[in-house]
């Protein structure tokens, strides 16, 4: 499992993602990185969640700001993992949702301050999406913010897999990854419904079609 903390002289011992990257990495403007950006930069020593394969550039720009990161790869663990416990009566797959949880987001008590969740909620099997965020809900401080994204809608080239990487400016770097099939969109509605124990929302409009967000605990 692709799971490690880093405190911010362990960068150099970064762990191989099982996750494939392939590609150019491609610029996307990103008003809730821009926004999340400025209270890393302020706050110095916050914990940090990084939800995806390793990103070297992620790792080196948190650490480098005096930062810890946990690394976390919730889409690829949930469907590369062996969570699938059989079916049902009606032929509908039973997961294995307290397993997977112990192991992908085992924090041994940790709490955080920021999690950089991406687009993790959009690949995620239906099952896994409220226990995910409950989860995390019970695991960030009160007054951290998690940056999410999410696709508003289910088809199209545009709702392919990607790697997001941060930078220093307002852009992350997209870059493709393995090609796991988008599960959902989500409406403004439904992502209110799934943060609604969270204390604070707030959107950040975007010219394609995906829709970003920081939820305040």
């Amino acid at each position: 499992m692709l799971r490690r903390f880093f405190d911010k002289k362990s960068d150099s011992a970064s762990p191989v993602s099982s996750q494939l990257l392939t590609g150019p990495r491609m610029p996307r403007h990103s008003g809730g990185w821009s926004a999340l950006r400025k209270r890393l930069q302020a706050e110095p020593g916050l914990r940090v969640i990084d939800a995806g394969a390793t990103s070297p550039a992620n790792i080196n720009y948190l650490t480098a700001l005096g930062h810890s990161i946990f690394l976390a790869d919730p889409v690829s663990d949930a469907l590369t993992g062996n969570w699938q416990r059989g079916a049902d009566d009606d032929g509908n797959p039973i997961w294995d949702v307290d397993g997977y949880l112990s192991q992908t987001l085992q924090f041994a008590g940790r709490t955080f301050d920021v999690v950089l969740l991406w687009t993790a909620l959009d690949y995620l099997p239906e099952p896994f999406v409220i226990p995910v965020v409950d989860h995390l809900c019970a695991a960030v401080n009160p007054g951290g913010q998690v940056l999410a994204f999410f696709h508003t809608r289910a088809k199209g080239e545009e709702t392919v897999y990607c790697r997001f990487h941060v930078t220093e400016g307002d852009d992350v770097e997209v870059q493709l990854a393995q090609p796991f099939p988008i599960q959902r969109a989500f409406t403004n509605r439904s992502i209110q419904s799934l943060f609604s124990r969270w204390a604070g929302f707030k959107q950040f409009l975007a010219k394609d079609s995906v829709s970003e967000v920081i939820i305040t605990r």
